[in-house]
């Protein structure tokens, strides 16, 4: 984090000039650009683009970036967006019965890894409890069943907005949340799916991989949609397995990596790197 630095996402259609302008706003105004990435994608013809830039001596207050920047975004058709990295993003972490990824991202965000306020653990199990307490994380435990699903995402719903959470991390949460949750935090709910999709989506991925026979098993971070499995991939990466591997090492095989995409993809999210483009992200990595 650092308190003097604004960041720029910005998606329009392709013509020329954009950098120029872009780059020239900056400069006008005092700034120094830090971080420049973009990119064409040449199906829709859409330019995508994220900037960094030093503010510590902007002409223009935090609060003046955007109107001042928006004769240039209308004269573009831009959809955009500023962040500003003195804003530390309030994250939710929903968890059912796996530990793996609940410490790692605890540990990792203590560490000073990821930079954000882990303000809550919400359970439909007690099991995890000891471990937001050993991290002083409050706990919330939401029991989900068949008969009562609505009550209790309603319940979530409620809790996740009065503590003014940004950012909802599925580490493991065995349940399907409705297009209802999903619509309350769109492009806001970060998954971790036990296999590299699209390969072997739903329940089990280990267990279909394992009776596949494959060489290569992997983990998969993806934002959440209302189609199981199949929001745009933030992260992914494989291990690979031989004839040799029970399903019982491919699962801890796998946990290696199901902890590793998911921090990557937590991390990416936080530093404004990631650009969704339909059902595709572009990661300013």
């Amino acid at each position: 984090m650092n308190p003097d630095r604004a960041i720029l996402l910005l998606w329009c259609p392709d013509r020329p000039g954009i950098v120029a302008d872009v780059s020239n706003f900056i400069y006008t105004h005092g700034g120094s650009i830090i971080d420049s990435s973009q990119h064409n994608d040449p199906v829709s013809d859409t330019f995508l683009m994220r900037i960094e830039w030093d503010i510590s001596g902007f002409s223009v207050g935090r609060e003046g970036i955007k109107p001042a920047f928006e004769p240039i975004a209308a004269k573009y058709t831009m959809t955009y967006r500023i962040e500003l990295d003195s804003r530390t993003t309030r994250m939710a972490i929903l968890v059912s019965s796996y530990d793996h990824c609940l410490y790692d991202l605890l540990l990792r965000n203590r560490e000073g890894e990821t930079h954000a306020d882990i303000a809550l653990v919400i359970s439909n199990h007690e099991v995890l409890r000891p471990v937001a307490e050993l991290f002083g994380v409050e706990f919330a435990h939401v029991p989900v069943t068949l008969s009562a699903k609505d009550d209790a995402e309603a319940q979530q719903i409620g809790i996740l907005r009065d503590r003014g959470i940004d950012l909802i991390v599925l580490a493991r949460y065995m349940q399907i949340l409705s297009p209802r949750f999903v619509a309350a935090f769109p492009q806001r709910i970060i998954n971790i799916h036990h296999s590299f999709l699209p390969a072997f989506v739903g329940a089990k991925p280990y267990h279909q991989a394992y009776e596949r026979g494959v060489k290569i098993i992997g983990a998969t971070s993806h934002y959440v949609t209302d189609d199981l499995d199949q929001g745009p991939i933030i992260e992914q990466d494989v291990a690979r397995v031989t004839h040799r591997d029970s399903i019982k090492t491919m699962v801890q095989k796998g946990r290696d990596r199901e902890k590793l995409v998911l921090s990557r993809a937590v991390r990416l999210h936080l530093e404004h790197r990631v650009m969704t483009l339909g059902n595709k992200t572009v990661v300013f990595a």
